[in-house]
């Protein structure tokens, strides 16, 4: 209780200890003593005051003389706490005490607030000061689904005796404090943010399905084999009794976000299917949805492996030319179908294309001119799929502000211009590039340094854009000009932006004939239409099939063999 000496005499304040103890009780408290006579009307309680048992003892002296003295912290008064799961969400959600920064050392103590440890789905002290008082072991780790909280202690007495006096009494020692969690239901599905608190014994702790070799899942599927995992869930390669051929199902985790995307998707696919049931579209098909022991799962034509994963097991050796102008005619007949649906993809990428079948054969390869020979892998059927609808957007719905994964966004997307369909298309420029050289084009994870990459291949963004960008993006330019390199640029990020290349020298001519040329320069300007920095210049997915590059019929090596003239092929 603090005293205000006023005109009238003192008179006293009642102390708001709800608004002091709106951060928690404090760990520390300083208490600054000096040789300065406390007023007459204190001096009994200054007496009391510095005779506590629980004052720590005394710290350093500054050179006025002034001493600091810690006491143990002051707790409110008793609570009994009973949070949800969902209160659980940060270190404030529990009244635990934390640490006061002392002035001597002008620098804060590690804190011992509850934290959450997404990792490993548990909770854990950031230190073991307060694990030993509420006797678990040191670093240890426990889970809790409804931890309950008992707090038995009094507020603290305060006494303002001057300016330079502050003492605080804590009349209930610390040992008092109790903390109790309760015992967490069996087989509880309680999530909280990403983590299953307790969940049941089929899953682990992060919501995925643990698969099983083997193992039955529903009456109608045996599990074979685990094909992948992602952040969304598992994908398993699983026997279907009723038709007795194999299937990819797609098990989502059990927490509730992801099983509200799962919804979207699979109303996506129903769309996809019910517009091209004979799936002349080439987009992946949903044969059947349902849901196993809380998790959506949907039911696919069990396909070959992705792109990306072909080139990895390939060397990141380069795609023939034949199949690359493939591959691009395929893509650019799933998008244009997309988009007529109003549907935009948005995740374009080489892991999100997969080979309807991965028979291949080994041919004779050399990568430069110069290099030595070696052997490549050469598809066979260089069919494909377009997967992963999870990100996929209706053109009139909601418009997430980042979409794209990093090597495939879009400039708009960066400079916050609002996104549409032509996001799509600059993801296809960018994957055929890659088909061209086994690599991702911009293999990058920062802003400035991506736009630097696109400025090296495509050459400076345009002023209408510069001038249009969000304000959260003006920060990368400086009076109209990419700010870069500056005094911030690391000196390998220089040098990589520096090895890019201009476009067209991505495209190298199978030979100096001149219908090669011809093919390679058209290439080159498809290239440059869908890598457009303007989206609304941006060639559309349904032009794009029209472009002359698609008249010329090349071999593997490239050599043009033919042209094609309506429904005819002329043979050069």
């Amino acid at each position: 209780m603090a005293q205000i000496v006023g005109a009238a005499g003192p008179t006293r304040r009642q102390a708001d200890w709800a608004a002091f103890y709106k951060n928690g009780p404090p760990k520390e408290v300083i208490v600054i003593d000096d040789d300065t006579p406390p007023p007459p009307s204190l001096s009994s309680s200054a007496s009391s005051s510095s005779s506590s048992t629980h004052t720590a003892p005394t710290g350093h002296l500054t050179s006025s003389g002034t001493r600091y003295k810690i006491t143990r912290p002051v707790m409110p008064p008793t609570t009994l706490y009973h949070p949800t799961p969902d209160s659980l969400s940060g270190p404030s959600s529990i009244p635990v005490p934390t640490r006061r920064v002392t002035r001597r050392a002008n620098k804060r103590l590690p804190s011992t607030d509850l934290t959450h440890s997404e990792m490993s789905g548990q909770y854990a002290y950031a230190d073991n000061t307060h694990a030993a008082r509420v006797g678990q072991p040191a670093n240890s780790h426990y889970r809790t689904a409804q931890p309950v909280i008992a707090i038995d202690e009094s507020p603290a007495k305060k006494k303002r005796k001057s300016n330079a006096d502050l003492k605080y009494i804590q009349p209930v020692p610390q040992a008092n404090r109790t903390v109790q969690y309760a015992a967490p239901q069996q087989n509880a599905t309680t999530t909280n943010g990403n983590t299953v608190v307790n969940g049941p014994h089929w899953d682990d702790k992060e919501g995925h399905y643990i698969v099983t070799p083997g193992q039955e899942f529903t009456s109608r599927y045996e599990i074979i084999r685990l094909l992948g995992q992602g952040t969304f869930g598992k994908v398993v390669e699983c026997m279907d009794r009723d038709t007795g051929r194999r299937c990819a199902i797609k098990i989502i985790r059990a927490i509730q976000k992801y099983r509200d995307a799962s919804k979207i998707e699979a109303r996506v696919l129903r769309t996809l299917k019910k517009s091209d049931p004979t799936n002349g579209y080439k987009c992946l098909h949903l044969n059947d949805c349902f849901d196993y022991r809380n998790h959506v799962c949907m039911v696919f034509d069990l396909l070959g492996q992705s792109i990306y994963d072909w080139l990895k097991d390939n060397q990141f050796c380069p795609f023939p030319p034949n199949q690359i102008q493939h591959f691009a005619r395929q893509l650019l007949t799933s998008v244009a179908f997309l988009h007529r649906l109003r549907l935009i993809h948005t995740d374009l990428k080489p892991e999100n294309i997969l080979l309807a079948n991965g028979a291949y054969k080994q041919m004779p390869y050399r990568k430069t001119p110069t290099s030595k020979m070696q052997t490549r892998r050469v598809l066979l059927d260089p069919e494909i799929r377009l997967i992963d609808f999870g990100s996929a957007t209706f053109q009139d719905e909601h418009h997430s502000t980042v979409v794209c994964t990093r090597h495939y966004r879009a400039p708009e997307i960066i400079l916050g211009l609002g996104w549409s369909y032509p996001c799509d298309i600059w993801s296809i420029g960018c994957i055929l590039v890659e088909f061209l050289t086994g690599e991702a084009l911009f293999q990058t994870h920062d802003n400035l340094e991506h736009l630097a990459m696109m400025q090296a291949v495509l050459g400076p963004i345009p002023d209408k854009l510069v001038r249009a960008t969000h304000k959260s993006s003006q920060k990368y330019f400086v009076r109209g000009q990419l700010d870069y390199p500056n005094d911030d640029t690391k000196r390998n990020s220089r040098r990589y932006v520096k090895a890019l290349k201009p476009l067209k020298d991505y495209v190298v001519s199978a030979s100096n004939r001149i219908e090669s040329m011809a093919f390679s320069q058209e290439l080159r300007d498809l290239l440059r239409s869908l890598l457009a920095y303007d989206p609304e210049e941006r060639i559309t997915a349904a032009h794009a099939l029209k472009h002359p590059y698609f008249s010329y019929v090349v071999d593997e090596d490239g050599h043009v063999l033919g042209k094609k003239s309506g429904s005819e092929t002329i043979i050069m």
